[in-house]
């Protein structure tokens, strides 16, 4: 591994938290030494004061130490005002963050009132057209100079008012001049930041953050350890702090999966300063979820010490961070199922719930137990141990390997040890925890970060040929985790798959209720992508790789989309779901749903009647 490669992680074997200068926000210190700070955005209408008012109370006393408003115009910025006195004279404090996207103006107001303001550098400077062209390199300085003329006086009045920033990127949304030399790429993301971070640091202003948001977890991995290495080559003094968010995760259980996978992959290593977690639900459920990632990547991290560095002496990772690539194995058959080299990734389970679960296979629908780990003679390694592995690998054939169980390791680190050492050919197997069944009482919601934190970060470096969820006692439930983690993480997809954004003022409908409806008619939908978004902001761009869009266009019509390609427009939202459903059909993604589709719902975190009523066994 090069040296670059190794900068995003000051050492991938032992518990490290990146290192940072402190950025005040109002009285919040984000980075340095001070602990994880959490925060939310509001959902209200910014021009409705006092709901504003009200949801941002709800938010600060849940726990958010910083609340985000959206700013879409002058008008909206100017009434930060308004929120800002009567929140003082209701005896809160609680910082408040401006969210701007195209209005320079609108942020040129805000910075009067706030004490953060958010912009996205693909759409703050760049009217977005989706334009393929070709920039010389003197076309390039000239639109860099466009964008200085446009960003500094806002720099300039942020740290006039000692107001912090945040550079905050989103893939899909990229500039036309990024999109056409860097591609909607981690790279484009980094570089879309890094200008406009040069610009204020022209201008000696310092109190900035940056985020790499995406809907993808792989893309937003691998985009933050980009980051976290590019800051690192420019110098010490580019130690700036980092934002974590998977934009538009969705709701229940998979929204909560998908924020494990991405914002406690990236605790897990260290990286992040501040968090949100982005649910189509009302803001205040983002908190206690936020709240236990921070919890419970720390913990992780911290088992055993979280130190194997001795053990990792001249090893390199067998993965590279900043691209996905899946780790290459042999095919080895298991029970009669192919497992390893190009095969989809399995779900095992113990004995006890395949016992549990065996006459009930039908009910469960996607969810059921392919391989039986008592029978499926995996090898059990310590990888501290190097003559055990350094064994096996001399030994002829493919075997399927895991971690044993009762190490007090960090599991990630631990499974990364193992895959530097251990021969290729041989498939792993990837475990949520290493002590199995070990804790009854630990709340579902725990079972389920830490489950999808270990297996959804190891997933995202390309390591695994199967899953083990051991940690969650329910049967229905464990196996349920397993497949929703693998459909997060984007290596096995079985349903459909949604991207839902979280409401915010700019939304122009009810995105819980206009989400149900539309998973309602089209979850039986195995492989199709769907992208809810309730504004033009989080439209064409933030959807990125969305097979069909459903935007907000105004209040009470929807725009269509196919790709990011605008194709019916003005639809009255009482017809919008049918014409989608329409959509769908007209190019060829249509099936018909089964009489009988149990085993599928995304229930309080995605039970059906059938998987709750085997996990309740």
């Amino acid at each position: 591994m090069t040296t670059f490669e190794q900068l995003w992680l000051s050492d991938p074997w032992k518990k490290t938290r990146r290192v940072t200068r402190p950025v005040c926000v109002r009285d919040v210190v984000i980075g340095g030494k001070a602990d994880v700070v959490l925060q939310s955005m509001i959902t209200a209408d910014t021009m409705n004061t006092a709901a504003a008012v009200e949801e941002t109370i709800a938010l600060s006393e849940a726990g958010a130490a910083i609340v985000r408003i959206t700013a879409p115009t002058i008008k909206d910025a100017a009434n930060l005002a308004n929120i800002r006195k009567a929140l003082e004279e209701k005896g809160y404090q609680v910082p408040l963050v401006a969210d701007i996207h195209f209005k320079p103006d609108a942020a040129m107001e805000a910075a009067k009132w706030v004490d953060k303001v958010r912009i996205n550098p693909g759409n703050f400077a760049d009217s977005k057209k989706f334009a393929v062209r070709e920039y010389t390199d003197d076309q390039y300085a000239a639109e860099l100079q466009r964008v200085r003329e446009r960003f500094a006086p806002l720099v300039v009045l942020c740290k006039e008012r000692k107001v912090a920033m945040r550079i905050g990127t989103n893939h899909g949304s990229l500039s036309d001049r990024i999109m056409n030399r860097f591609g909607d790429t981690p790279l484009g993301m980094v570089e879309s930041a890094l200008e406009f971070a040069r610009i204020a640091r022209d201008l000696d202003f310092h109190d900035f953050i940056f985020s790499m948001k995406s809907s993808n977890p792989k893309v937003m991995v691998n985009a933050y350890r980009l980051l976290a290495a590019r800051l690192a080559a420019e110098g010490a003094d580019w130690n700036y702090p980092i934002h974590l968010g998977v934009t538009e995760a969705g709701d229940g259980e998979d929204g909560r999966i998908k924020s494990a996978i991405g914002i406690g992959s990236l605790l897990l290593d260290g990286i992040g300063d501040t968090i949100r977690v982005s649910l189509t639900e009302d803001a205040v459920h983002e908190i206690p979820v936020a709240r236990a990632l921070v919890r419970l990547a720390e913990m992780e991290a911290d088992r055993g010490g979280g130190d194997l560095s001795a053990f990792a002496q001249d090893l390199s990772l067998s993965f590279n961070p900043f691209e996905y690539a899946r780790r290459a194995s042999e095919q080895i058959e298991i029970q009669g199922v192919p497992v390893g080299g190009d095969q989809t990734m399995r779900v095992f389970a113990r004995q006890r719930v395949w016992d549990a679960v065996s006459h009930k296979l039908k009910q469960m629908g996607e969810f059921y137990p392919e391989i039986v780990y008592e029978q499926s003679e995996v090898v059990e390694l310590d990888p501290r141990d190097a003559r055990a592995v350094e064994e096996l690998n001399q030994t002829r054939g493919c075997r399927l390997v895991t971690l044993s169980d009762n190490l007090n390791l960090p599991v990630v680190k631990a499974f990364r040890l193992l895959a530097a050492r251990l021969h290729p050919r041989h498939p792993i197997l990837l475990k949520d925890t290493l002590f199995p069944f070990a804790n009854s009482s630990r709340p579902f919601l725990d079972n389920l970060l830490v489950a999808a934190m270990n297996i959804g970060s190891l997933l995202v470096d390309g390591i695994g040929d199967a899953v083990l969820v051991q940690g969650e006692e329910a049967p229905g439930q464990s196996l349920r985790l397993a497949y929703n983690i693998l459909q997060a993480a984007g290596v096995r997809i079985f349903k459909t798959d949604y991207v839902a954004c979280p409401s915010c003022g700019r939304t122009l409908f009810n995105l819980q209720e206009t989400t149900a409806r539309i998973k309602e008619a089209t979850l039986h939908l195995k492989g199709v992508r769907i992208a809810v978004m309730g504004c033009i902001v989080n439209g064409p761009g933030e959807m990125a790789d969305a097979d069909f869009g459903y935007v907000g266009g105004a209040p009470g019509k929807v725009n269509l989309y196919v790709g990011k390609k605008p194709v019916k427009f003005n639809i009255p939202e009482n017809e919008a779901v049918a014409r989608l459903v329409d959509l769908i059909k007209e190019h060829g993604k249509w099936v018909e749903p089964p009489l009988c589709a149990l085993g599928r719902g995304n229930g309080n975190f995605g039970n059906s009647d059938a998987a709750a009523e085997v996990a309740n066994e």
